[in-house]
């Protein structure tokens, strides 16, 4: 989770960046390229497009940056730009961007991915935890387009459930209704596997 000198480092971040200080964009990609990456990877399959698109969110934050209000929200504004490129991108895409699979681009997602798969492993040893992160990210692509991305954004992205009700523009009750239903239907999809989860609660 997000700490209030997290946030204050983003906004010194920022401020620097308003005052044509370039170096900070760097000290911005190295903070949140790994997320973002993460981000749009569990939504595209995509490791190339998911760093294309990465490195378009943040030349995004380097054209906007005097658009940034510096109130603490740095992270929440930043997945905006990420989703509403990957949006644009999904829409220009007929035939569909969530086809290819693709194996984990580097050691951070397989950090983040086993944060994910701790709260639905098996309480035995059904499966290692390599098979149990694979079987992660195939339900992903059966979740309905709103419950992935809630459940990216709150999981890959570490953004809290106001922020992600405010990037997806919905109502929190919205959100937190999409999060339980997707955790209900990766848990379905684990048991149809032959994997029982644990019982996860938020």
């Amino acid at each position: 989770m997000m700490t209030r000198e997290s946030m204050f480092e983003d906004d010194a971040l920022m401020i620097r960046l308003q005052e044509g200080d370039s170096s900070a964009l760097q000290e911005v990609v190295s903070r949140y390229e790994g997320a973002l990456v993460g981000f749009f990877i569990r939504n595209t399959r995509d490791i190339q497009l998911s760093e294309d698109l990465a490195q378009e969110t943040f030349l995004k934050v380097y054209q906007q940056a005097w658009d940034y209000l510096p109130l603490g929200k740095f992270r929440g504004w930043l997945f905006r730009i990420a989703r509403n490129l990957l949006i644009d991108d999904v829409r220009r895409r007929t035939n569909d961007a969530l086809v290819r699979a693709i194996r984990r681009p580097h050691d951070a997602e397989d950090d983040i991915l086993q944060r994910i798969a701790s709260e639905l492993k098996t309480a035995t040893d059904q499966a290692s935890q390599r098979e149990i992160t694979k079987l992660v990210e195939a339900g992903l692509q059966t979740l309905p387009e709103e419950q992935r991305e809630v459940f990216t954004l709150h999981h890959y992205g570490g953004l809290g459930l106001p922020e992600v009700a405010q990037i997806m523009d919905t109502p929190l009750a919205t959100s937190k209704s999409r999060l339980r239903l997707a955790k209900e239907k990766l848990a379905d999809y684990l048991r149809s596997q032959g994997v029982e989860p644990d019982e996860t609660s938020e």
